[in-house]
């Protein structure tokens, strides 16, 4: 078994929203029915429920303001990450995603010989709320196991 005490609680709060965000957005995936090709191709896949961007920033997050408490500079630039990915996931990345397929379409409809651009999605805030949820609930494990 792995000592956790002996692993940075802020890397654990990271790794395992990440990891643990993606296998849901999986799970959720297949449960609507998606064809998958494979687990580890989603893995890096972008979108779905939740925002896999945000459940590590709102770990990171809860495990700084827990360990090194809210008040200093750490935790506000930390907090200041994390409302920047939120708004990354939501406004950015969802509209350039929405113009992306947009693109495609038009490309496809016009027969064009332009190879169609990839078009990544973003999140619907719904996507991006429950993401920093399971990141604070992680962030608030992470730091109880490793105490």
């Amino acid at each position: 078994m792995i000592n956790l005490n002996l692993i940075s609680p802020y890397i654990i709060a990271i790794t395992a929203g990440w990891l643990i965000s993606h296998a849901i957005k999986y799970f959720v995936s297949r449960l609507r029915g998606e064809n998958l090709q494979s687990a580890q191709v989603y893995l890096l896949r972008s979108g779905g429920m939740p925002s896999a961007h945000t459940t590590a920033a709102f770990a990171l997050l809860t495990v700084i303001g827990l360990i090194d408490g809210v008040s200093g500079g750490l935790f506000g630039v930390s907090l200041l990450f994390a409302l920047i990915v939120m708004h990354d996931a939501i406004r950015v990345r969802r509209s350039s995603g929405e113009q992306g397929l947009a693109l495609r379409k038009l490309l496809t409809d016009l027969k064009s010989k332009i190879p169609l651009p990839r078009a990544a999605q973003g999140h619907t805030p719904l996507e991006v709320l429950l993401g920093a949820v399971l990141g604070v609930t992680i962030g608030l494990v992470v730091f109880f196991a490793t105490r």
